[in-house]
């Protein structure tokens, strides 16, 4: 059996293009980063595929929460198949979040009700967007996702990728050397192996020393509290909590 036919899904400045370049990295792989979704209906899937988040196409009516036709998707990617759905602790997500949502709510899926919260400070229209896709976005595809968190991926880098690479099949031994190089430059720190996926350098700010935690160098007490009724029902769902 080949390996399976992947695709990422979840919140904006989750890690989801990090975990995408994992997939780049493996020349076993053809990689999709963000492609219009009518693209993937054009695509033969002879070989492993691997998509992160697609965006919306003229002609394919979206899921609510998703970026695309959950159904046709089902019916479009053969299996074998693996879906992931990546998540980040929201406080963490909301400080990487601001540069994107401040310019026309630039991530998407935008949540349904965007432009009523268009009114709002910025950090609570960032907490709606973590709040929606990890609510509405995430129990469309929940029985069928495996998810896949931010903090994991830090932590171990190597034992992440290699784990992943066992679940989708593909032969270790074989693209062990790709699975080092991808796994060195997961940091935690900007420092010198650290190399960010390219999608994500427009959102970067240099206002914080780590990625895990950066909400404690980046948020007040007086901002946490403006967002926590936002984000409290799926940060529990999805096993997070507020620690000082």
């Amino acid at each position: 059996m080949p390996p399976a036919h992947v695709l990422i899904l979840g919140c904006g400045r989750s890690g989801t293009s990090i975990f995408g370049e994992l997939f780049e990295d493996l020349s076993c792989y053809q990689y999709h980063s963000e492609p219009p979704y009518a693209n993937l209906k054009t695509w033969s899937y002879d070989s492993p595929m691997a998509v992160k988040v697609p965006k919306e196409s003229v002609g394919f009516t979206p899921t609510k929460g998703l970026s695309f036709p959950l159904e046709d998707l089902l019916q479009t990617i053969p299996p074998p198949r693996k879906i992931y759905w990546q998540v980040r602790h929201p406080l963490d997500t909301i400080c990487s979040l601001k540069v994107g949502i401040a310019k026309n709510w630039g991530h998407h899926p935008r949540p349904a009700d965007w432009q009523a919260w268009l009114s709002r400070p910025l950090i609570e229209r960032c907490a709606h967007h973590w709040a929606y896709l990890n609510t509405i976005g995430y129990e469309q595809v929940a029985d069928l996702a495996q998810l896949s968190r931010f903090e994991d991926m830090i932590a171990d880098p190597l034992g992440f990728a290699t784990r992943i690479a066992n679940e989708v099949g593909v032969d270790i031994d074989h693209h062990q050397t790709e699975l080092q190089q991808w796994a060195q430059r997961v940091q935690n720190t900007n420092n010198k192996n650290f190399i960010e996926a390219k999608t994500s350098r427009p959102y970067s700010t240099t206002d914080h020393r780590v990625k895990v935690g950066r909400w404690k160098e980046n948020l007040t007490a007086e901002e946490v509290a403006q967002v926590e009724p936002i984000i409290q029902p799926a940060m529990k769902r999805m096993g997070y909590q507020i620690e000082n």
